[in-house]
């Protein structure tokens, strides 16, 4: 495999090729994001071992919603594949499922130490509240050093978020170790920062800014319009872009890798 350097303006092409490959099939897509979604909260609610088993899952439960991507492509959109919905969604533990089992350890201890490391600046304030799961209170929201703690922990996920975005489809897909795959993401990630910068702006700019806009102007008008604009912006984004998000995960992936003997063939011709 070979990761290839793309022009910045492919990671628009991700949105908007994700939400096409969601158009082929949007209940089998929607589906496989909400299963994904109720499986680990099933599993964090399990006691003692749930909080530790989930993330351990996160790893397989992406590649089985990946897997339905690449089917809906392969496909064109009729989701006949070789298994139904719930062993679509489970169709990862199937593939390399130990090495994505240590991929989702790797996360956690990585995610763990990230918050460990933020509370050299508050005092630990982040990381409890990142391991009790609960809503901080509100006094707390307003600490200065808690939002610099919480800076912190943003700038040090980012290379921990670099070298786990291809590492699972990686693992399931082309059998690589972990620290092989964890490896190869984070260069892929690394050599395609300006497309990754767009993508994260468009991803910023529909689910955040652009209803911020719409809610702010009708909310001078009108409290009730305003509640109802709320739910009518809150369900496409919920229905719609969130599967179209999972969809341009699989974009970028297959954008960004192609095999040595595809690049070489492309040369020839």
């Amino acid at each position: 495999m070979q990761a290839r350097q793309l022009p910045a303006i492919r990671g628009w092409s991700w949105i908007v090729e994700g939400f096409r490959l969601f158009r082929t099939n949007p209940a089998l897509l929607t589906f496989l994001v909400f299963g994904y979604w109720l499986t680990l909260v099933f599993l964090n609610l399990l006691p003692f071992i749930g909080v530790a088993l989930a993330p351990l899952c996160v790893p397989a439960l992406s590649v089985g919603v990946m897997n339905g991507c690449r089917s809906l492509e392969r496909e064109d959109g009729s989701g006949n594949g070789n298994s139904n919905g719930f062993g679509m969604l489970f169709s990862g533990f199937q593939n390399n499922g130990r090495v994505l089992l240590v991929l989702g350890a790797a996360y956690l201890v990585g995610s763990l130490a990230v918050f460990a490391a933020s509370a050299v600046v508050d005092g630990g304030a982040l990381f409890s509240v990142m391991m009790t799961g609960q809503p901080p209170p509100d006094d707390l929201l307003q600490n200065e050093q808690m939002m610099l703690a919480l800076q912190v922990a943003l700038i040090l996920m980012v290379p921990l978020l670099m070298a786990f975005w291809f590492a699972p489809l990686l693992a399931a897909w082309e059998g690589m170790p972990a620290m092989k795959a964890l490896f190869f993401s984070f260069i892929a990630c690394a050599r395609n920062w300006r497309p990754f910068v767009l993508y994260g702006l468009g991803v910023a700019f529909i689910s955040a800014i652009l209803p911020g806009v719409l809610l702010g102007i009708v909310g001078a008008a009108s409290a009730s319009l305003l509640r109802m604009i709320a739910v009518a912006i809150s369900l496409p984004l919920l229905f719609v872009f969130v599967p179209t998000l999972f969809a341009s995960f699989y974009v970028s992936y297959r954008d960004v890798f192609v095999r040595a003997d595809d690049v070489v063939a492309t040369v020839d011709a």
